[in-house]
């Protein structure tokens, strides 16, 4: 017979399942049906994403409006943007007629007057304002002339001898309207009332997602009441509470999708790479070019480690240009093909790709290893030989772009996947390539551009992460230093010194042709100047733009590279995959126009080879107070790392190079710089439950292991669900 003791659990089990399929039902409900809502409004609103309940119950206030903070009609000045006043109408009366009709009020305080004007319900307002009453007004004042005044404003009439009225809210939210939110008739008014509706009818239907313990631990607010307290809080206190509540259930759910994940992908089957032999050996001993830093070492123990256990590696490498991430991408190669195993590299571009197949050939001369390229240029000719012998073992690496993802590509026994500056391919894209084997090869992706640490614990939380934190023996700084056009003669006769001792010179412009929107320097423009400036036959310049023909690209990439010019004019084409040991100068012209991330990459393109080298960032005299710092970050470090910090403070992580394609989530309340130490108290968290607790089994965690079936669609939860 079933225990007593499973049937009460079964039992309620099922009263929380028909409890919680109750509250979807009410969530799911169209917003058309909300009070204050309707037709119109509801069509502008689903524009933003907002159509049902549930929609708009996790659309957050972005501030909040104290109407306590009454000041005087003489304390108005033109930098404020909302004000609340107190006073007595002295006057009321309509003025003009049709279109040009409107409703004017006179406020007087003991400190002056101010006129209040309403263009539409006027009807409605005239019925409320009445003459020698005390109202609260708010509003934002506009200066006309030298008087100011107050269109449309809330209206309220008060007791004198009150701070407020009683019920009054006094923290007003704020909530971000569309343009055509706006038009549909919303206002920030409107849109606190239809708030208030909804969490009027909700009431005892908001769930609570997290365990008991974890509420009790961290001293949390109930969820359904840091509702309320977020969208219409009695107190900055209480507020402050409610923010903390949900920012806290928004990163311990990230995290523990992320942890989820990661418990996942550590129990992935995966090759045994458990020797290292002639392949490896003979390299090391006879054709590494350099001596491997301590980093380089590190790291490659650290691969080494995950390949012999038997599951699949999944590992980031990050490293700044030039630090050697490639180097440790061929040994970890190597050791693919000591174990009878494939290995491919793919990277972004045909020219990236060109690049590491001469390199990676070069230094592999002598060694019985098999290395193949496939571009999208590859030829038709070229592919029925590489093909087949890629399917049959005898091609040991395989180098390539996305034509790598081609379901015609197949490998014998792909072991390792390497993927260079990752940010550039897709998740699917990505998951393409560990599908080319029955059992999925380990995985190293690499990234020159160094991710803040809050940003690696959410996008890359599920891989091992290694960091190459050195560069190679005998590389020297880059000096960095600005300039502007009234230094550019001084700067030519810098190149033209530098050019003289056998160097070359990068000079970067951020756009093919002139733009009527920004004020810019030209790339073709500023090509025939520095002709004119460096005259052929004593000088050769390249000219590189992402709209030539890949081969003629080629080209001048190769001229370049091979000495036979000085000067590279380029877009940013030239930003990843570019290795010329001998460039010493880099000029990005218009630098301020360039994001952090994007002006470390191209400064890594110089300061190669032995000698000192320079990045000169030419901007204009005025700039911005955020283009500002990012040339003084730039002038000040080269660490990688501490300018990756600046960046995602200045842009905000959504916005850094490559997080969208990495799948950056989309936060709605928590913020992943503001709230990094929550960030970690919501890891912690979300490691102790799942160590105490892997697949979500006990009843304390089944509202929380239902939350992340919603979250992730069951998508690959099927050890949770």
């Amino acid at each position: 017979m079933p225990n007593s003791t499973n049937i009460k659990a079964a039992v309620g089990k099922r009263r929380l399942f028909l409890s919680m399929q109750k509250v979807f039902d009410f969530f799911s409900q169209e917003l058309t049906y909300l009070k204050g809502v309707g037709p119109a409004k509801a069509a502008a609103m689903a524009q933003e994403g907002l159509r049902t309940y549930g929609d708009l119950l996790d659309y957050f206030p972005f501030r909040y409006i104290d109407k306590s903070n009454f000041i005087h009609i003489s304390q108005i000045k033109d930098d404020k943007s909302f004000v609340v006043l107190k006073g007595k109408i002295i006057d009321v009366k309509e003025i003009g007629a049709g279109r040009n009709k409107r409703l004017t009020a006179v406020l007087k305080d003991e400190t002056g007057i101010i006129d209040l004007i309403w263009f539409s319900g006027i009807k409605y307002i005239s019925t409320k304002v009445r003459l020698n009453k005390w109202y609260s007004i708010f509003g934002k004042p506009v200066r006309y002339f030298n008087d100011f005044n107050i269109t449309h404003p809330e209206i309220e009439e008060i007791d004198p001898s009150q701070t407020n009225t009683a019920g009054q809210e006094l923290l007003q939210p704020v909530y971000s309207l569309s343009e055509k939110m706006k038009k549909s008739g919303l206002t920030i008014r409107s849109m606190a009332a239809i708030t208030k509706n909804l969490l009027l009818q909700a009431e005892r239907l908001i769930p609570e997602t997290l365990p008991l313990n974890i509420i009790h631990d961290h001293k949390l607010m109930p969820r359904e009441e840091a509702y309320r307290q977020i969208h219409h809080p009695s107190s900055l206190q209480e507020m402050n509470k409610a923010s903390r509540r949900l920012k806290f259930e928004e990163l311990f759910l990230l995290q523990m999708i992320v942890q989820l994940e990661k418990q996942k992908k550590q129990q992935q089957q995966g090759h045994i790479f458990d020797k290292v032999g002639d392949f490896f050996l003979k390299f090391y001993n006879n054709n590494l070019p350099f001596e491997l830093t301590g980093a380089q070492k590190r790291v490659i123990k650290e691969i080494r480690s995950n390949t012999k256990t038997g599951f699949q590696m999944n590992r980031l490498l990050q490293g700044d240009v030039g630090s050697g991430k490639t180097m440790v991408a061929l040994m970890t190669m190597l050791i693919a093909c000591d174990n009878n195993y494939q290995a491919c590299l793919m990277v972004p571009t045909e020219i990236l790709a060109r690049q590491h197949f001469t390199s990676i050939s070069k230094m592999l001369k002598g060694l019985d290893v098999n290395v193949a390229i496939l571009t999208g240029s590859t030829l038709l000719s070229e592919r029925r030989t590489l093909l087949p012998a890629l399917k049959d073992g005898q091609i040991n690496i395989l180098i390539g772009t996305h034509a790598l993802l081609e379901d015609k590509v197949e490998f014998n026994n792909l072991g390792l996947v390497v993927i260079d500056e990752q940010h550039r391919f897709g998740v699917a894209q990505r998951a393409r390539l560990w599908k080319k084997n029955n059992i999925p090869p380990h995985v190293l992706v690499m990234t020159a551009t160094p991710i803040p640490r809050t940003l690696g614990m959410t996008l890359y939380g599920d891989l091992e992460i290694s960091v190459i934190d050195e560069l190679p023996l005998g590389r020297k700084e880059v000096k960095t230093v600005q300039s502007t056009d009234a230094e550019r003669l001084k700067l030519f006769g810098f190149i033209k010194r530098e050019i003289a001792k056998g160097r070359q010179a990068y000079i970067v412009y951020p756009l093919i042709q002139e733009s009527e929107k920004f004020d810019l320097k030209d790339l073709m423009d500023g090509y025939k100047s520095i002709e004119r400036s460096f005259p052929a036959p004593d000088y050769n310049i390249s000219i590189v733009h992402g709209k030539m023909k890949s081969d003629t690209k080629d080209y001048e990439m190769q001229r370049f590279k091979k000495g036979e010019t000085q000067i590279m004019v380029s877009t940013t084409v030239i930003e990843v995959g570019v290795d010329v040991p001998n460039a010493t100068v880099m000029v990005i012209e218009n630098s301020e126009r360039f994001g952090l991330s994007q002006l470390h990459q191209l400064r890594g393109r110089v300061g190669r080879g032995g000698e000192q080298s320079y990045c000169i960032l030419m901007t204009k005299d005025n700039l911005s107070k955020d283009a500002r710092e990012r040339i003084e970050t730039m002038v000040s470090t080269t660490d990688g790392f501490k300018i990756a910090e600046v960046d995602m403070r200045l842009r905000g992580p959504g916005n850094i190079q490559g997080t969208q394609q990495s799948g950056m989530p989309k936060l709605k309340i928590a913020d992943i710089v503001e709230d990094e130490e929550l960030m970690h108290i919501a890891k912690a968290s979300a490691i102790a439950v799942l160590k105490e607790d892997p697949h979500l089994e006990m009843t304390k965690n089944f509202t929380l292991r239902k939350e992340l079936n919603e979250k992730k669609h069951g998508e690959f939860w099927a050890k949770i669900s």
